[in-house]
């Protein structure tokens, strides 16, 4: 992995490259066991560009237990995972139109002391979501992912970059 600050995004937004699922894992896992709640979480990104696989290192960086299988919620639109705070994963795949929370039932779970993570949040009015963070996935090449970070607070961009400061230094495998 790589960080890149400069030349892949706007100024300032802490920006991964991953190279396998395993990286993203273990990277989502370590920002899952520095993370406060509230938080909501937009993620964004094609099909198979490691939006779940984000998830599954942030469950268990926030204490999910490993006997629950982290998987997308896309038939059932939100699971619920318990941990040192609870995980709220949502899943919009399979919507095809912009939706309100009411709608969907979720209005519940925003604003909570949890953590909500929206995978296809692009399909909501992301000003009703209101995200504390948007992680966006782009797929580079077979293997490798482009992850860029923004809409956080300075505080959650820097221990971001500390994640992936961690990351490069620690040359995770």
């Amino acid at each position: 992995m790589a960080v890149r600050e400069r030349g892949n995004g706007p100024p300032d937004v802490p920006t991964l490259i991953s190279r396998s699922a395993r990286r993203t894992r273990r990277a989502a896992r370590r920002i899952g066991a520095l993370v406060q709640a509230p938080l909501t979480i937009a993620l964004k990104g094609d099909l198979g560009s490691g939006k779940t696989v984000f998830v599954q290192g942030l469950a268990a960086g926030l204490g999910v237990p490993a006997a629950f299988r982290v998987t997308s919620p896309t038939y059932t639109l939100v699971n619920e995972y318990p941990g040192r705070c609870v995980l709220y994963h949502v899943d919009l795949y399979r919507l095809a139109y912009p939706v309100d929370l009411a709608e969907l039932g979720l209005e519940d779970t925003t604003g909570r002391e949890g953590v909500v993570a929206v995978e296809w949040a692009d399909r909501m009015d992301a000003a009703e979501l209101a995200p504390s963070l948007e992680v966006c996935f782009k797929t580079v090449a077979e293997t490798e992912r482009r992850i860029q970070f923004s809409g956080c607070s300075r505080q959650l961009a820097d221990l971001i970059r500390g994640v992936i400061k961690q990351i490069e230094e620690q040359q995770w495998g």
